[in-house]
């Protein structure tokens, strides 16, 4: 059954693209807007500021207090957060319909005025946050690093995804107040962003308080455009191998795939989804319920937009076992996907559970508003929301066995092991193969 989600779209006069689909099943509207910055457009030296910025844009702004952000809208029965990613940021809160024009002034006023309350006494308290959280989701808990690690190694240095978003703390240490203003001049500004509004709200009324909250914000010059990612499959095998106090032994690697928005990324992933999605998966069948090798597995598809994306396969050993025996496993499937294909069953498979996964995320208005605000702004166009299982169920068994054939192999890949060290220091040693 095709997806028909009402869409309506008009470009303000300083440049916001505004997005409307009017669902009026239920009293509740999102608000979700996104910034086309992103850790690959981070300079050297200055990286970590699109996800600083995420942790700023609630510290308040002219008319906003910190926090007052949160508690406004929290008030108002709503819920609210924010992310960022290699290619945006975004800014998202869901809340009943009468408080949308609070959503949309809060959104306006930082947007517009973040820099009259960015001083450097919140920017140094930002900073010891970021430090917080590397250290919590990174540094500390078990594996946390593991992406750090494979994008070091799949990407050269200086290459735009070669670095996660929580950057470098030296950077965010040396940099100066003057330098984190500078970026929010240089990206956060109407003409650089795409504000989704979904739920119950008409579409004219919606249009109407887009232009009365952002319509009067000045655009900003256009920002440098991102650097290009453009590269090709990994040709040689890098690796990291770490010993660590943690709780198993773990094998994960990272294949390079094609950018987002081409079939041969479809193809890809969905080749990926045949290897690791589900009980079906044949590392799954293979590794955990068969030879009980694994505790468990799992990989996918990230897609990205800037040349390249990646994909990921994952396999935590099972106690006792060598780990040497699960990465073993591991390749053996990724060559048996390569050299012998798929069936048309496993394909059908797998495009059934991308339709249901993708129908499941806009079963809501705001994960409506989000996919609305990606496809708005990563490739210009939001009805892709009603076309993307198109392009999904178009995929064939032989672009699926071409595409892993090209991009996911045994002989090229980024790999980063963890071994359970009986000391409980960290040891690493990498190798090229």
């Amino acid at each position: 059954m095709p997806l028909n989600y009402p869409l309506a779209e008009q470009t303000l006069d300083n440049g916001l693209r505004v997005v409307v689909s009017s669902d009026r099943a239920v009293p509740i509207v999102a608000v979700n807007l996104w910034y086309d910055v992103g850790s690959r457009h981070e300079p050297p030296g200055l990286t970590g500021f699109a996800h600083l910025f995420e942790h700023l844009m609630f510290q308040g702004s002219r008319n906003v207090t910190s926090g007052q952000h949160f508690s406004l809208l929290e008030t108002a029965g709503g819920s609210l957060n924010a992310s960022t990613f290699f290619d945006r940021t975004n800014y998202f809160e869901s809340l009943p319909s009468g408080g949308l024009d609070l959503a949309l002034w809060l959104e306006a006023d930082r947007m517009g005025y973040l820099l009259d309350a960015l001083t450097l006494e919140n920017l140094d308290n930002q900073r010891d946050v970021v430090k917080e959280e590397k250290r919590q989701s990174y540094d500390n808990r078990p594996y946390g690093d593991s992406y750090e690690r494979l994008v070091k190694l799949a990407f050269p240095e200086g290459h735009p995804y070669a670095h996660m978003t929580i950057g470098s703390m030296a950077d965010l240490d040396a940099a100066s107040l003057e330098d984190v203003h500078q970026f929010f001049r240089t990206y956060y500004g109407p003409n650089n962003a795409v504000l989704t509004i979904v739920g119950d709200v008409s579409v004219e009324d919606a249009f109407d308080a887009a232009k009365r909250y952002f319509g009067h914000l000045p655009a900003i010059p256009t920002p440098p455009p991102a650097p290009d990612g453009t590269i090709g499959p990994l040709t040689e095998v890098l690796r990291d191998d770490v010993l660590d106090d943690v709780p198993s032994d773990l094998v994960t690697m990272m294949f390079r795939l094609p950018p987002d928005g081409t079939p041969e990324l479809d193809a890809a992933g969905l080749a990926l989804d045949v290897l690791a999605a589900g009980q079906s998966g044949r590392l799954n069948r293979r590794l955990v319920r068969d030879e009980q090798i694994a505790q468990s597995v799992s990989g996918g598809a990230l897609p990205l937009i800037g040349g390249v994306s990646f994909g990921t396969l994952t396999g935590i050993a099972s106690d006792g076992v060598d780990l040497q025996l699960v990465e073993d496993a591991l390749l053996e499937e990724v060559e048996k996907l390569a050299e012998g294909g798929i069936t048309a069953d496993e394909l059908a498979t797998v495009q059934a559970q991308a339709e249901r996964d993708w129908l499941e995320q806009l079963s809501t208005c705001a994960g409506r508003a989000d996919e609305i605000s990606h496809h708005a702004l990563l490739f210009g166009d939001p009805n892709r929301i009603n076309t993307r299982i198109d392009q999904v169920r178009a995929v064939t068994v032989e672009q699926v066995q071409a595409a892993a054939r090209e991009w996911i192999r045994a002989t090229g890949r980024a790999q980063v092991t963890y071994r359970q060290n009986e000391n409980g220091t960290a040891e690493e040693a990498g190798e090229q193969e």
